[in-house]
């Protein structure tokens, strides 16, 4: 028969577990409504693939239209590949970019207090270590994005 403090012990265990699980943001539930709720307006379905928009880039900037980033896979692409760390770069509050937050960061909310809540909000999404503004080649004196880097990404769907 087992003891039943081991009892409680594994059902303690087990919940505590299910409770990390259940906080872990993932995009469903906490990205996707940041992203269509702040940057919708600009990159939501309407807006082009980012190889689309890539090809005639000055034509859509000039109508506010940025590169379509409101599914998973279209965000990924301006974390990893092609347009790795945009994302970061255009999000940044400034605190990893010389103290000059990126050109996106004032849409991720109408206060300091949501921008920064929605900020981290991304950056535990994507993982501890993972907010990198390196681009996939080196840029000036800004190295490639390392392996090493990219391994950091943890992004939940």
């Amino acid at each position: 028969m087992t003891h039943p403090t081991a009892l409680l012990l594994a059902a303690g265990l087990l919940l505590a577990a299910g409770q990390a699980s259940a906080q872990d943001p993932g995009w469903r539930k906490d990205i996707e409504p940041i992203v269509k709720a702040k940057c919708g307006a600009c990159h939501g379905a309407s807006a082009p693939i980012y190889e689309e928009w890539n090809l005639d880039r000055k034509n859509f900037e000039a109508r506010n239209t940025g590169p379509r980033m409101d599914s998973y896979v279209d965000f990924m692409r301006h974390v990893v590949w092609p347009a790795t760390g945009s994302v970061m770069r255009r999000l940044d509050d400034g605190k990893n970019a010389g103290g000059k937050p990126g050109n996106m960061y004032a849409y991720l909310g109408s206060s300091e207090e949501e921008r920064a809540r929605n900020l981290a909000t991304l950056k535990a999404w994507l993982g501890e270590g993972a907010w990198n503004l390196n681009r996939w080649e080196t840029r000036g004196s800004v190295p490639g994005i390392t392996k090493e880097q990219l391994d950091r990404v943890k992004a939940k769907y």
